[in-house]
C-alpha cells in the first residue's frame, strides 16, 4: 500500500494533496494482487461445498440466526463480504442464481481459478489485456463446444426431466428424498408451463412453496391450487366449501373513512343508533352484493369489518383477509378468477372456481387450501420437514430443482454431469489453442486448465485422488468416451450418461459467460482508490460517548 496521498509537489517542494486525507490508493501489481487474492479466498470458502459429496456451511448472522446450506448463492449472500473484488464474486453467484437457478458454486470456484491462473501469467510479464482477450476467445470456443456435445431431448419427457431434477438434488441436504421431490417438481413445472407462439413460458413464481415445519420431507405434497397460511376469519363461517365460487377483492370490506377530517355532533342516543344502523346497512349491502353474484368464498387483500364478518357467516360464505397481493395473483391464475378493486363492479364472470376450499390444521397452524382447480396455472408445494432449518434448506434445494427443469424445457439440450463436459471442452480447447499465435495461446491454455478445476474439486470433495482421476478422465476422453466423468457413489470414472446424471446445457453456458465477464473485469483493474471511513463514536470506559479515531493512516475496511 502507498501513503495517504498521491506524491505531487510544487516547484518549491510543497506537497499538493489531491485526495482527501485518509484516502488510500493501491496501484498496478499491488491492486491486481489484492483483488485476485480476495476473489480466490471467496472461491476457497465455497469450494468444499461443490458436488454431491460437498460439505455444508453454518452461517450465523448478527442477530444470531443460523443458516445451514451448501447453496453457493446463499452462502455468499449470508456472508457480510466487505472487499469490493469479493463483492463482485458474490454478484457472480447472484447472477447465476437469477438466470438459471443452479451452478452457483461451480461459477464461483471457476472464477477464482481463472483469476489464480491469470496471476501466474501476470508474474510472467504477460499484460492483463492479452490475458483478457485470450479468456474471451476461449470462452466463445467453450460455449461452441458445449452446444456441439449437448444432446437434444423432448422438453415434455417427464422421465428425463425427473433425472435432471434428481441430479440437482443429489448434492443437497434432501438427497435421500430426491426421488420423491423430483417427481413433485416435474409435475409442478409442467402444470404451470404454457406454450406461447411455439415457445415455452415458465415463471418459477407460479409454483408457490409453502413451508411448514413438522412431519418429515416425505410428507411434502403438491396441491393443484393454492395453500394460504391464513385461517377463516369468523368461527361461524363454514370451514369447507365444495364447488367453490371465489371472489378476489383488492378492496377492504369496511366502511371507508373520509379523506378529510370530519366531526359529527351527536346530541341524543337516537342519533347514535341511526349512525350505527347506517354503517351496518352499508356493510350488509356489500355482503348482499357479494352473495348475489353467487360467490361462496371471498379472498380479501385488505381487512374485513367485524360486522361484515357476521353477515358473511350468516350467508354461509367462507372468507379470508389480509392476503398478500402475490398470493391473490396466484389464486387468480389457479382458479381463473379476476381481481376486483370495487365490490360494485363484481359480476358472476369474475368468480374463480375450485372443487373445494377448506381450512385444515397443518402442524399447530390453520391453513386454507384451495384445491381441485381445473387447469391451474399456479400450484403450491406444501413443504414439510423435521425442523425449521431443514425446511429452509429443502426450499432452497427444491428451488434449484424447479429451475433446472425450467432450463431444460426452455433449451431442451442436456449434458452429462460428473465433470464430463468440462474435461471434453478442455480437450478441445487445448487443440484449438495450438492454432493461436503469441501470448494469447498461454491465456487460452490457462482458461482450459481453470475449467479442469471443476472435476478436480469434485474428486477432492469425494475423498478421491484428484490427480489420478484427472489423468484417467483425460485418457478416456482421448479415446472418444465423451461422457466419462467421476461417479461419486462408486468413487471411480464411469459413463455418466449411463448413470443418468444429467445437467441442462443452459446452466453450463451461463457459468462460462458469467465467470469470464467477472474475471476479466477484476483483471482490468489496476488502481484502487478507497475513500476514508467515516468517523465513528465509541463509548468510553466511563460510559460517555467520545470521538472515535478517524480511520486514517492508510487503513480501509478491506485492507
Amino acid at each position: 500500500m502507498s501513503a495517504t496521498a498521491i506524491p505531487a509537489v510544487t516547484e518549491t517542494g510543497q506537497p499538493i494533496l489531491i485526495l482527501k486525507e485518509g484516502t488510500t490508493r493501491a496501484r498496478g501489481r499491488d491492486a491486481q494482487h489484492n483483488n485476485i487474492m480476495a476473489a480466490r479466498i471467496i472461491a476457497e470458502i465455497v469450494k468444499s461445498s461443490l458436488g454431491p459429496k460437498g460439505m455444508d456451511k453454518m452461517l450465523v448472522d448478527t442477530f444470531g440466526d443460523v443458516t445451514i446450506t451448501n447453496d453457493g448463492a446463499t452462502i455468499l449472500d449470508e456472508m457480510d463480504v466487505q472487499h469490493p473484488a469479493a463483492k463482485m464474486m458474490v454478484e457472480v453467484a447472484k447472477t447465476q442464481d437469477k438466470e438459471v437457478g443452479d451452478g452457483t458454486t461451480t461459477a464461483v470456484v471457476l472464477a477464482g481459478e481463472l483469476l489464480a491462473k491469470a496471476e501466474d501469467l501476470i508474474a510472467k510479464e504477460i499484460h492483463p489485456v492479452i490475458i483478457i482477450d485470450g479468456y474471451r476467445r476461449a470462452a466463445e470456443e467453450a460455449l461452441k463446444y458445449l452446444d456441439e456435445i449437448a444432446v437434444p431431448v423432448d422438453p415434455t419427457d417427464k422421465e428425463m426431466l425427473r433425472k435432471v431434477a434428481m441430479t440437482a438434488l443429489a448434492s443437497k441436504f434432501v438427497a435421500e428424498a430426491r426421488d420423491y421431490l423430483a417427481n413433485l417438481a416435474v409435475e409442478a413445472i409442467l402444470q404451470v408451463a404454457e406454450k406461447v407462439n411455439g415457445e415455452w413460458k415458465i415463471d418459477i413464481d407460479d409454483v408457490k412453496i409453502q413451508k411448514k415445519a413438522g412431519g418429515s420431507i416425505s410428507d411434502t405434497q403438491m396441491v393443484k391450487g393454492i395453500v394460504l397460511d391464513k385461517e377463516v376469519v369468523h368461527p361461524g363461517m363454514p370451514k369447507r366449501v365444495e364447488k367453490a365460487k371465489i371472489a378476489l377483492l383488492e378492496c377492504a370490506l369496511e366502511v371507508k373513512k373520509t379523506e378529510f377530517d370530519a366531526k359529527l355532533h351527536i346530541e341524543d342516543p337516537e342519533q347514535m343508533k341511526a349512525f350505527i344502523d347506517e354503517e351496518n346497512r352499508m356493510l350488509r349491502d356489500m355482503v348482499e352484493k357479494l352473495a348475489s353474484t353467487g360467490a361462496n368464498v371471498v379472498m380479501c387483500q385488505k381487512g374485513i369489518d367485524d360486522v361484515a364478518q357476521h353477515f358473511l357467516a350468516k350467508k354461509g360464505i367462507l372468507a379470508c383477509r389480509r392476503i398478500k397481493s402475490s398470493d391473490i395473483e396466484k389464486i387468480a391464475k389457479a382458479t381463473g378468477a379476476k381481481i376486483v378493486s370495487k365490490i360494485e363492479d363484481l359480476t358472476p364472470d369474475d368468480l374463480g372456481e375450485a372443487e373445494v376450499v377448506e381450512e385444515k390444521k397443518v402442524g399447530d397452524e390453520k391453513m386454507t387450501f384451495i384445491e381441485g382447480c381445473k387447469n391451474p396455472k399456479a400450484v403450491t408445494i406444501l413443504l414439510r420437514g423435521g425442523a425449521e432449518r431443514v425446511v429452509d434448506e429443502a426450499e432452497r434445494s427444491l428451488h434449484d430443482a424447479l429451475c433446472v427443469i425450467r432450463d431444460v424445457i426452455k433449451e431442451p439440450k442436456l449434458l452429462a454431469g460428473g465433470g464430463a463436459p468440462e474435461v471434453e471442452v478442455v480437450r478441445r480447447l487445448r487443440k484449438w489453442a495450438e492454432s493461436l499465435s503469441g501470448r494469447e495461446q498461454l491465456a487460452a491454455l490457462a482458461f482450459a486448465e481453470a475449467l479442469e478445476s471443476i472435476p478436480m474439486t469434485l474428486a477432492e470433495n469425494a475423498g478421491l485422488d484428484p490427480i489420478d482421476m484427472i489423468v484417467e478422465l483425460r485418457s478416456k476422453h482421448d479415446k472418444g468416451e465423451l461422457w466419462a466423468g467421476i461417479d461419486m457413489e462408486a468413487g471411480k470414472v464411469a459413463d455418466m450418461w449411463e448413470r443418468a446424471i444429467f445437467e441442462p446445457v443452459m446452466v453450463k453456458k451461463q457459468v462460462v459467460k458469467s465467470v469470464t465477464e467477472a474475471a476479466t473485469m477484476i483483471l482490468k483493474i489496476d488502481d484502487v482508490i478507497a475513500a476514508a471511513k467515516l468517523e465513528t463514536k465509541e463509548p468510553s470506559k466511563t460510559g460517555e460517548g467520545e470521538e472515535g479515531e478517524e480511520a486514517g493512516g492508510g487503513k480501509t475496511e478491506f485492507d
